[in-house]
């Protein structure tokens, strides 16, 4: 046994000691002020040590990686989904394709709960739930040739249960892409600065393909200098093209943007991996990571205090303004991604194991990737923790609860038992250069505002514009790179199931059926997406309400196949380390899923919230958010729609569950009649 460094111990300790500290003043502290710089330490000392310890635990102990393997991306490099890619370009995709929206939105809208409840779960649950299925899923795909989470289900749970997972997986793709388009879209409307920024990425990311694949091989802290270079110049020239003349030309209305967004899916997917798509995700990366260790710094640097209670009464009443319902489970279904996501387990069943160089580094991108998203997530939270609780209430309730006026949101932020005067609202709007902040609901904007805060108290208060926009479109950039490599899984996932039926479409390289697959997937969401943005209560908004349950569903089937392969090949013993992560997700969610369908509140209940619109239709009435009696009748379909979807995805989730408990119990019982599908032993001739 190696002997420990006293170094290595001291340094260790230090750590531990700064996250520890931090963890008692959040959770001692209740009428004193707390500053956010002590969640960020508790945040970043835990990360540390569960990178160091358990991560290399799961992955040398538990999953027993092999250097010495050659990986799908060696076996079956074709230069176009199957690629050995440098694990720092690679670790930069995986993280851009995982960081949607989530990070950013989820733990803003929980913040009405109090930012104690939303700090302990996403760095508790992304430390044992969502690093751990990300790092696992990413490991035994890659040794299944790169296979999806639905077919790895299919194929080593059985038909029955594995066509549930396929179906409930990809129809929860849909959805989930539809709803990060959404988000872009409604980013991008009205920011010509945003679209020139993010335009100018694509022709840098084909630049930085060419030049690793072509021009210079193997090059990659030198063309990641360059395309830093170019991606800060097309920053500051899109604040001058929103300036100028040419603000117009790249002002598009949300219809046009549908239209791109559709296009860019489509050609994301189908191109080689190496000339966009990856070089793309990386290029993001640098300012993703780049904003949030700089918000880090700006939060050390002004110590700027959590003025949102540790814990608020909506977390036991359940009548939050913002969304409705208890702290459990609710907060766990708002937080997914930077906690636990199952979005991320189709990325990590998808693009990213066709191009890891060596199993051995999974650990960093699986596991290192997510933590680095639970960053993002604490650093949201943080942004709407140091806001005022009134400010905030006011963004992110809608206009039927806080009203149209300053004077009638400050009158209803009151009766939330906050403060903020019509003059103080008036004025938060004025300093970001917007006409109005109520009802801007989503996340998004609130986000904007703390990040708007923090830097501003750095460089100057006559900055606060520049950073609220700057931080919009930052976000829209977050999001987009998870919707192209979103799609290219969906692709993935429907080659796969076709694969069953027609044998060409196993080769997911096969011309034909990538075209017709990336076409069927960019058409199913880009349709949602088209007429959600012509109908405010139709198309992708119609299923927006199920979207962190259906992501967290997700996550149950991941785990659920990861635990089922812990057991079959011999792991046994490790197998609490998804299977209690598991059995938290099916409660949480099975909960939540329940409490939508059958709840009597028809602020939580879907069929409830149906009965109500229903009976005002027959009293001719009309309730808010509809506005006509066309929108009454529509509302009374979505939330049919919704609940009869959410029942019938908890069913599939179910079925999926109970198959693979069967195979676990008859594998314990004769291990000798188990099959395994792993891809048989081939030693790796690459060096990295």
């Amino acid at each position: 046994m190696r002997r420990a460094d006293p170094r290595s111990i001291v340094v260790w300790s230090l750590v531990a000691l700064a996250g520890a500290t931090g963890w008692t003043v959040l959770a001692l502290a209740r009428e004193e002020e707390v500053s956010a710089a002590w969640m960020v330490a508790a945040a970043l000392g835990s990360y540390a040590i569960a990178y160091r310890f358990y991560s290399k635990f799961v992955a040398h102990r538990v999953l027993e990686v092999d250097g010495t393997r050659a990986t799908p991306a060696e076996r079956l490099d074709d230069g176009i989904d199957f690629h050995p890619t440098d694990r720092r370009v690679l670790l930069g995709h995986h993280f851009a394709a995982i960081a949607g929206a989530g990070p950013l939105v989820g733990p803003v809208l929980a913040a009405q709960m109090g930012y104690l409840p939303g700090t302990i779960w996403i760095i508790v649950g992304v430390i044992f739930a969502g690093a751990v299925q990300d790092m696992v899923v990413l490991f035994f795909s890659t040794r299944r040739d790169g296979r999806s989470l639905g077919q790895m289900a299919r194929e080593e749970i059985g038909p029955f249960g594995g066509a549930a997972a396929l179906l409930a997986a990809f129809a929860i793709m849909i959805i989930l892409l539809g709803v990060l388009a959404l988000v872009i879209v409604n980013a991008l409307a009205a920011s010509p600065w945003g679209t020139f920024s993010i335009a100018m990425t694509l022709p840098i990311a084909l630049f930085m393909g060419f030049y690793l694949r072509v021009l210079r091989p193997g090059r990659v802290s030198e063309v990641s200098l360059i395309g830093v270079a170019l991606l800060l110049a097309a920053l500051v020239a899109g604040r001058r093209v929103a300036e100028s003349s040419l603000a117009d030309t790249f002002t598009l209305a949300p219809s046009t943007l549908v239209i791109w967004l559709v296009a860019y899916g489509f050609i994301a997917s189908i191109l080689p991996v190496w000339m966009l798509l990856a070089p793309r995700d990386y290029l993001s990366t640098f300012m993703k990571v780049g904003t949030i260790l700089l918000l880090a710094l700006g939060v050390v640097i002004t110590l700027p205090t959590l003025r949102m209670d540790p814990v608020t009464d909506f977390a036991s009443r359940g009548d939050g303004p913002v969304f409705a319902g208890s702290l459990f489970p609710f907060v766990f279904i708002t937080i997914a991604c930077g906690a636990l996501s199952g979005f991320h387990a189709l990325i990590s069943s998808g693009t990213t194991p066709k191009m890891i160089q060596k199993e051995t580094q999974v650990r960093m991108i699986g596991y290192g990737s997510m933590l680095m998203e639970s960053a993002v997530a604490i650093m949201a939270l943080v942004a709407a923790s140091i806001i005022d609780p009134g400010l905030y209430f006011a963004m992110n309730a809608p206009a039927g609860v806080v009203g149209d006026t300053v004077q009638e949101a400050s009158k209803a932020v009151a009766g939330f038992g906050y403060s903020l005067s019509p003059a103080d609202l008036a004025q938060a709007a004025k300093d970001v250069e917007e006409s109005s902040l109520l009802s801007r609901t989503g996340g998004a904007p609130t986000l904007a505002v703390g990040v708007s805060e923090i830097f501003s108290q750095v460089t100057g208060g006559s900055l606060r514009a520049f950073w609220y926009h700057f931080a919009i479109m930052f976000e829209a950039l977050f999001i987009l790179t998870a919707l192209d490599a979103g799609t290219r899984v969906g692709r993935f996932m429907l080659q796969d199931m076709l694969g069953n039926v027609c044998e060409p479409f196993k080769r997911v390289s096969w011309k034909p059926g990538l075209v017709l697959t990336s076409a069927a997937v960019t058409g199913l969401w880009g349709y949602f997406l088209w007429v959600g943005v012509h109908e405010p209560l139709g198309g992708i908004n119609q299923l927006f309400p199920v979207f962190g349950i259906a992501n967290q569903l997700l996550a149950a089937v991941a785990l659920t196949v990861c635990t089922t392969l812990l057991v079959k090949s011999g792991r046994l013993k490790w197998a609490w380390i998804t299977g209690v992560p598991l059995a938290w997700d099916v409660t949480v969610t099975l909960t939540a899923s329940w409490q939508k369908v059958f709840s009597g509140d028809p602020r939580v209940g879907f069929f409830t919230q149906r009965s109500r619109y229903r009976d005002a239709i027959e009293e001719g009435r009309i309730l808010p958010p509809a506005k006509t009696m066309d929108d009454m009748h529509t509302v009374v379909t979505n939330s049919t729609v919704d609940g009869v979807l959410s029942a019938v995805l908890a069913l599939l989730v179910v079925v999926v569950i109970v198959d693979a408990a069967r195979v676990c119990v008859r594998h314990v019982r004769d291990p000798a009649a188990t099959a395994l599908h792993e891809a048989p032993y081939v030693e790796s001739k690459l060096t990295v």
